[in-house]
């Protein structure tokens, strides 16, 4: 009897298998490629938004170099990898100091005498860790070389970055998303509407893996034979408009009984505060009641309550405080 295989993630099935099929990095893309022809590669740094293609460029690249050798050539951490400076010191060093020869690999395509060291999300680590892996960067530069990712390079010390070849990678615009997501519906036989696509699209903000792990969710769960607008707002979290005009209607009442109550209301109904922040900052922005100064100050609040947020604070009293400042917004009331 055959069983059911689990379905593999589809952010992984289609996954770039060489850097030709990266969407919309051209300038990357002609970059190591040229890099790739002379094997003449120099460390690298990627950063910019989630989601752009940093770590499937890599990725991609190093199965071209190295073929069936990519297990060997390759060491890859990420953020659920410990990367302190003891990690530096013991893995990442004894990894790059394996010195390797010039092979060839199953395909008889030959493999230049070098190793990989891909460290994903490299803003999470540690100034000392950083600082180590400077050094090994130069002693090991015959054999090895690094790729940092990240999407904060300021994050980064400046002693990498000046070792490294900087590429930053692009947000995707609607059309590349527009055209991957339905290739990928055509290939796994799954209906969506138009506007439902559209929406897909519009709370990805660029970000296709967010977009195809939404889309596979969607399907999934989908009871209709099409995916519909709604099953796309309720899975990605999306608050609807009527929510954020009654939020901002409660602002505009001036009674501070009001916005408590509306609060505690959205607080009890289990919804995002920081979804609220996102969908409000573009509300305000767009608000042409609103002065500069005043989008200005609402904005800066909107900063102060994130960062808060983001650290732990309290949702109440983070987005009470919040509605208080809107409150205050003689255009609002």
């Amino acid at each position: 009897m055959k069983t059911d295989k689990p379905d593999k993630p589809w952010v992984e099935k289609y996954r770039p298998k060489c850097i030709s099929n990266v969407a919309h990095q051209d300038e990357v893309v002609a970059c190591l490629k040229q890099s790739f022809i002379s094997q003449e590669l120099p460390n690298l740094l990627f950063y910019g938004p989630p989601g752009t293609g940093k770590t499937s460029t890599i990725l991609a690249l190093a199965r071209e170099l190295f073929g069936d050798m990519f297990r060997e050539r390759v060491l890859e951490l990420n953020a659920s990898d410990e990367r302190g400076i003891n990690v530096v010191r013991e893995k990442i060093k004894n990894f790059s100091q394996i010195s390797v020869s010039s092979s060839v690999n199953v395909n008889g395509e030959k493999c230049p005498p070098l190793k990989i060291v891909i460290l994903d999300e490299a803003d999470s680590m540690t100034g000392a860790a950083q600082a180590a892996l400077r050094r090994i960067m130069e002693k090991e530069c015959k054999s090895t070389r690094f790729c940092l990712i990240c999407n904060y390079v300021t994050k980064i010390i400046e002693p990498l970055t000046s070792r490294c070849a900087k590429f930053r990678f692009k947000p995707l615009p609607t059309e590349v998303l527009t055209d991957k997501l339905k290739e990928i519906c055509q290939k796994e036989n799954v209906n969506i509407d138009e506007e439902a696509l559209k929406t897909l699209i519009d709370v990805s903000d660029g970000d296709m893996r967010k977009a195809i792990t939404t889309l596979q969710t969607a399907a999934r769960m989908s009871s209709c034979p099409s995916i519909s607008n709604q099953e796309v707002i309720d899975i990605a979290g999306v608050l609807k408009d009527e929510v954020i005009s009654e939020f901002m209607a409660a602002c505009a009442s001036g009674s501070h009984d009001v916005i408590q109550q509306h609060v505690k209301d959205f607080i009890l109904d289990g919804k995002s505060v920081l979804q609220l922040l996102f969908q409000l900052h573009d509300n305000v922005v767009s608000n042409d009641s609103l002065s500069d100064q005043q989008k200005s100050i609402i904005c800066e609040k909107m900063g102060i309550v994130d960062k808060c947020l983001m650290e732990g604070a309290d949702e109440y009293l983070q987005l009470l405080d919040l509605a208080s400042v809107l409150m205050e917004s003689s255009s609002i009331r």
